[in-house]
């Protein structure tokens, strides 16, 4: 098992070799910080507790300070475990997106948005009733339950809070991964806001082999200017010199014209 914390960004689209389209969403991977340490001799489990994203000491607690200190770094916002982490890790150590590789399969995990107070229609997924010809159930839960109990029975679906729930979405396969710009690319979409914290780990229920995909990049190519400087026959002198004589006479055939008109 591995995996690392990362920020969604939002979706775009990336086009293969083959000429297939491929939507992706982004996924913002700084490097995580290996906070502690958990053996099975000491805590009874082997596990990486990581932790992303650098949080302001005034807002951190004397515990979240003295862990940091430990690590040797600064506080933390998000903190999390994740239990037989693959390889050997130092308190301190730090894991980026290089440990996943393209076309490997992976489970992501967010908390999805929030939509507040809604009805079953929306939140249960049920039907509403007939709007016309005297109807007056449209879109209400529906019976509450039989005469005898006179209670609701438990597990009834029924109007409240919707949205804000851990979701994980399996399989998703990883498209392409940048560690100098800290980002993942993962195929599909995943649940939560944009900049919500997502847990990308290895998938749990794969069975299918690595395929990486040809993505095509795009690279800014500068276009080098080269001067070439060609040396020409100097004939600017005898041009300049050719062009005198020419205003030369030019002006006496004025001069000429002019005093004949006042002779006249």
């Amino acid at each position: 098992m591995k995996g690392i914390l990362g920020r969604k960004v939002g979706m775009t689209q990336v086009f293969t070799k083959d000429g297939k389209l491929i939507p992706v969403t982004v996924v913002e991977v700084e490097p995580n910080t290996v906070m502690q340490v958990k053996t099975l001799e000491k805590d009874g489990y082997n596990a990486l507790k990581l932790g992303v994203f650098e949080k302001k000491e005034k807002n951190a607690t004397k515990a979240e300070i003295g862990n940091a200190k430990v690590a040797k770094t600064t506080p933390k916002r998000f903190l999390k475990e994740i239990r037989d982490f693959d390889g050997s890790y130092e308190v301190g150590a730090a894991i980026d997106a290089s440990i996943f590789a393209v076309g490997e399969v992976v489970d992501v995990t967010g908390t999805s948005k929030g939509k507040g107070f809604q009805g079953v229609i929306r939140r249960n997924n049920q039907s509403r009733g007939p709007m016309t010809h005297g109807s007056h159930y449209h879109r209400g839960p529906g019976s509450l339950g039989t005469m005898l109990p006179k209670r609701v029975l438990k597990g009834k679906m029924l109007p409240g809070h919707m949205g804000v729930e851990t979701v994980t979405i399996q399989n998703l396969e990883i498209v392409e991964v940048n560690p100098n710009e800290h980002y993942i690319l993962v195929s599909g979409n995943i649940p939560g806001a944009k900049n919500s914290l997502v847990l990308i780990k290895s998938a749990i229920k794969n069975s299918r082999k690595a395929s990486p995909k040809e993505v095509i990049t795009y690279e800014e190519v500068v276009d080098e200017v080269v001067e070439e400087v060609k040396t020409e026959e100097v004939t600017a002198p005898v041009a300049t010199d050719e062009i005198k004589e020419e205003t030369v006479a030019e002006e006496t055939k004025e001069e000429a014209t002019e005093e004949k008109e006042t002779e006249a």
